[in-house]
C-alpha cells in the first residue's frame, strides 16, 4: 500500500479500492488504542478530521465510514472511506457482502492523496 504522508509517529497509506480510502496507522505497532500516548492519539483524531473534511468537499460523497478494527493485523490502524450509493457494496460494509456490480466515475484519487498529504504535512 502506498504512504502518501509519515512522520516520526504515524503514516498515511492509501487502500486499492474502488472508493476512495485512506489509512493511518501509528509507526509503532501499539495493539490498542489505549496503549496509544495522548499526544498520538490527538494527532490521529486531528487526522482523521482532516481526511473526513477533505473526502467531503472534493467527492461529496453520501456517507464517510471511519473504523479500527485490527483483528487481522493487530496494530492500531484506521480506515477513512468515501462511500457512494452506487458502490458496489453500499449500504453494507466494504468488508460486507456486495450488493450489485458499480463503475463509480469520480475525480483522482492520486490528485486527493497529493492534497491531503500537503495539508497532514502543514497540521
Amino acid at each position: 500500500m502506498p504512504i502518501i504522508y509519515e512522520n516520526d509517529t504515524i503514516r498515511i497509506e492509501t487502500e486499492s479500492a474502488e472508493i476512495p480510502w485512506l489509512k493511518i496507522f501509528t509507526q509503532f505497532p501499539y495493539k490498542e488504542m489505549s496503549e496509544v500516548p495522548p499526544h498520538i492519539k490527538f494527532e490521529i483524531y486531528d487526522l482523521l478530521d482532516l481526511i473526513e473534511r477533505e473526502m467531503i468537499d472534493y467527492y461529496s460523497p453520501d456517507k464517510i465510514n471511519i473504523a479500527s478494527f485490527g483483528n487481522y493485523l493487530p496494530h492500531v490502524h484506521w480506515h477513512i472511506m468515501a462511500r457512494f450509493r452506487e458502490d458496489s457494496h453500499f449500504p453494507e460494509p466494504m468488508w460486507g457482502t456486495k450488493q450489485r456490480e458499480s463503475t463509480l466515475s469520480l475525480p483522482s484519487f492520486e490528485t486527493f492523496c497529493d492534497h491531503v498529504a500537503q495539508r497532514a504535512a502543514k497540521a
